[in-house]
């Protein structure tokens, strides 16, 4: 079965937001959002993940990139659709706990400083910062853990 994800593409300030992308762990970084649920807009659904893991309130714009990762040796596979979002309010606190205990660090980068950081899909940066022919659809990647 293939798992649908909703992603934030969301800059502030010239620094784009990152969670970890396993509980307790910060060496893999990620844009925040998680799994769509049943009967809710993938937006909707967006709105929601990204206020749980940060906090913060996003207004959902436009998609931006289509992903696909697996574990080819396994049945993980899933599809995250990012949307470039934009803040309207709230701030980064390090005291915000995610309900589903997840996401436990969170994150402003500069393009400079996501440069130097192990980060999921590869394509995120050229995406979040509107490099020429940044393909809408990024292909089939493995997992990383």
């Amino acid at each position: 079965m293939i798992r649908l994800s909703t992603r934030a593409v969301l800059l502030h300030e010239n620094r784009l937001l990152l969670v970890n992308a396993w509980k307790g762990k910060d060496h893999l970084w990620c844009a925040p959002g998680g799994g769509a649920e049943v009967h809710q807009s993938l937006p909707d659904n967006l709105v929601r993940e990204v206020h749980e893991e940060t906090g913060l309130d996003v207004a959902v714009g436009a998609v931006c990139l289509v992903n696909e990762f697996h574990d080819p040796d396994g049945p993980f596979h899933q599809v995250d659709i990012y949307f470039r979002c934009t803040l309207l309010a709230g701030r980064i606190d390090p005291a915000w706990i995610d309900p589903e205990g997840i996401v436990t660090h969170r994150r402003w980068v500069t393009r400079q400083e996501l440069s130097g950081l192990i980060v999921k899909p590869d394509s995120l940066a050229a995406i979040a910062w509107g490099d020429d022919d940044v393909p809408l659809y990024d292909p089939l990647e493995p997992i990383v853990r």
